[in-house]
C-alpha cells in the first residue's frame, strides 16, 4: 500500500488542557473552587486545585522539540506547540501527519482522573469530573466531528457513580472510559472481587471499551533509584503484561463475554509470548490452584476481551498473526516524547514489509472503528478525503521546523554519568517547591 492511500486512526494521543477547560461547563456553585492555572517561579503554567499544584511535565509536550531540550520540567503554554492545547492548532497537526481520527488521553488529571479520586471534597470532585467529560466530549471532540473518538474519566471512588457518569456520558455518544492498571493502588477494590460486576454489566449492555493506559495506576517505577532513566521508559510495557494477566485470570472476563479491553501504549512485540505463557501456567498449575477455563485456554479470553495497541514495534507486526490481526491497533501518542509524529506514515510502513493491504487496513483503522465506533470515512468525502495523502495536501503551510530555543531542559545529572531517574525526579521536585510559593500568593 503506498503511504498516500493508507487511513489512520491512533487509539492514543494526549491533550494538555487549555486553561479555559472548566469556564463553560463546571456548576455556577464550584466555579471559583475549579482547577485554575497559576504561575510557578519559573512563569511556569500549573494547574491548582484544593491547594496543590500539578504542572504540565515536559516530557509529555514535546511534539516538534528538538531531543537535546527534553526534560521533566514544568513548562508554560507558551514553550508548547498550540497543538498540544489548542483544538484548531491540533487538527492542522493531525492534517500534516496524515491522522485522520484520534483518541485523546487527558494530562494533569492523570490518565485516568486520579486527581479527582484524590480529592478531599468528593463533591467538588464529582462536579469537576463531569464538567471536564462534557468538555472533553463537547469542546475537543465535539469541534470536529469524526477527527475524534470520546474518552470519558470516571469518578474512582465509588462504584456506584462510576456506573451513572459511564451511562451519563454514554448517552452524548462516547464509547470509551479509561480505567487504571491495577484500581487497588487508587483505593478502589481488587477487580477479584464482585463489587464490580455492575460496572462490568454496564460497559457490556452499554458497548463501552474500557481503556487501560500504562502508567495510569500510579509513577512507573526504576529497578533503583539511581538507574539511568531508560530503565523507566524501557520497562513500560511490563504494566500491560501485568494488568492483563489480572484480568485475564480474574473471573470476569469468563462471566462477562462482552467485556472490550484496550491495552494502550502498551505495545505489542511481548504479546505472543505472554499468550504462550499465560497457557503454560494454567496448564501445569490448574489442579491445584482451583482455576476453570472449562474448554478454553487463557489465551483464547485474551484474544477474545482485548485489544492490543502500538506505535512502532517491528516485533510485533512480524509476530502479528500469533496476536490475532483483528485485536491490533495503532496509536501516534502525540504529543508525548515517544510520538512518531509528523512522519507516523512513514514509520509505519517501515513496518509494514509483507504485511497485505486488507491487514493495513485492519491495523489503521478497521480494528479502531471496531471498537470505539467513530468512521472517518463516514464523513464528506469519504476515505478519499481522509487518507494520509488527503490530509497532508490540505497542510502544506502547517510549520513543522523543530521548534529549538523555548525553554526546554533536561534534568542536571547528579554524577558525570547518564542522567538517572533520582535526577527527574528531583528536577520535577525542585519545579514544584518553588511553585507553591507563588500559588499561595494568589
Amino acid at each position: 500500500m503506498r503511504i498516500e492511500d493508507m487511513v489512520l486512526i491512533s487509539v492514543d494521543d494526549h491533550v494538555v488542557e487549555p486553561p479555559d477547560t472548566f469556564e463553560r461547563h463546571v456548576p455556577r456553585a464550584y466555579r471559583d473552587r475549579a482547577p485554575r492555572i497559576v504561575k510557578g517561579r519559573n512563569d511556569e503554567d500549573m494547574w491548582e486545585f484544593e491547594g496543590q499544584l500539578r504542572p504540565n511535565v515536559g516530557l509529555n509536550a514535546v511534539a516538534g522539540r528538538p531531543p537535546e531540550e527534553y526534560g521533566f520540567e514544568p513548562t508554560s503554554y507558551a514553550q508548547m506547540r498550540p497543538g498540544c492545547y489548542d483544538i484548531h492548532a491540533r487538527v492542522r497537526d493531525m492534517d500534516a501527519g496524515g491522522i485522520a481520527t484520534s483518541m485523546c488521553f487527558g494530562s494533569f488529571p492523570s490518565f485516568c482522573g486520579k486527581l479527582w479520586a484524590g480529592a478531599k471534597d468528593k463533591d467538588l470532585a464529582l462536579a469537576c469530573l463531569r464538567a471536564y467529560n462534557d468538555w472533553h466530549i463537547e469542546d475537543w471532540c465535539g469541534a470536529y466531528p469524526g477527527r475524534f473518538i470520546p474518552l470519558a474519566q470516571l469518578p474512582l471512588w465509588d462504584i456506584g457513580l462510576m456506573v451513572d457518569e459511564l451511562h451519563r456520558v454514554h448517552a452524548q455518544g462516547c464509547r470509551a472510559v479509561i480505567l487504571p492498571e491495577n484500581p487497588t493502588l487508587v483505593g478502589l477494590p481488587s477487580i477479584h472481587q464482585d463489587v464490580w460486576d455492575p460496572f462490568w454489566r454496564a460497559c457490556c449492555d452499554s458497548g463501552v471499551t474500557i481503556a487501560i493506559h500504562i502508567g495510569s495506576a500510579g509513577a512507573m517505577t526504576a529497578p533503583s533509584p539511581d538507574a539511568p532513566v531508560e530503565t523507566v521508559m524501557a520497562g513500560v510495557p511490563i504494566h500491560c503484561f501485568n494488568a492483563a494477566t489480572d484480568l485475564v485470570f480474574s473471573s470476569a472476563l469468563r462471566r462477562f463475554p462482552d467485556l472490550r479491553i484496550a491495552l494502550s501504549e502498551g505495545g505489542i512485540g511481548w504479546v505472543p509470548y505472554f499468550l504462550e505463557r499465560i497457557d503454560a501456567i494454567y496448564a501445569r498449575h490448574h489442579a491445584w490452584t482451583g482455576q476453570d477455563f472449562g474448554d478454553e485456554r487463557p489465551s483464547d479470553l485474551f484474544r477474545r476481551h482485548f485489544l492490543t495497541c502500538f506505535i512502532d514495534d517491528h516485533t510485533g507486526i512480524r509476530l502479528r498473526d500469533l496476536i490475532g490481526v483483528d485485536r491490533i491497533s495503532w496509536e501516534c501518542d502525540y504529543p508525548h516524547s515517544d510520538t512518531t509524529w509528523p512522519q507516523a506514515p512513514e514509520a509505519l510502513l517501515a513496518s509494514f514489509a509483507g504485511v497485505s493491504d486488507a491487514e493495513i487496513d485492519q491495523i489503521t483503522h478497521g480494528n479502531a472503528i471496531d471498537w470505539f465506533g467513530v468512521d472517518p470515512r463516514a464523513t464528506p468525502g469519504g476515505r478519499a478525503a481522509c487518507n494520509v495523502g488527503a490530509l497532508r495536501a490540505r497542510a502544506g503551510d502547517v510549520d513543522l521546523a523543530p521548534r529549538a530555543g523555548r525553554g526546554g531542559k533536561p534534568p542536571a545529572a547528579s554524577t558525570k554519568g547518564p542522567v538517572t531517574a533520582s535526577d527527574v525526579m528531583r528536577q520535577l521536585a525542585t519545579a514544584l517547591d518553588g511553585g507553591r510559593g507563588e500559588a499561595g500568593q494568589r
